[in-house]
């Protein structure tokens, strides 16, 4: 069974500029514009904002 399209697979990426990334998905009709999460960054060794890339 395909997946959908209305719930895409996206990279969160670090914005402490470490190079770390998470991979979720995300639904488009609720969060249409990029996705912002805090989450732990451990080359950093603390929480950092993450943001979705395209």
């Amino acid at each position: 069974m395909a997946r959908s399209t209305a719930r895409p697979v996206i990279t969160l990426r670090s914005t402490a500029g470490t190079g770390v990334s998470y991979a979720t998905r995300k639904n488009r009709r609720n969060d249409a514009d990029r996705l912002v999460l805090r989450k732990y960054d451990p080359v950093a060794g603390r929480h950092v904002s993450f943001r979705e890339e395209r």
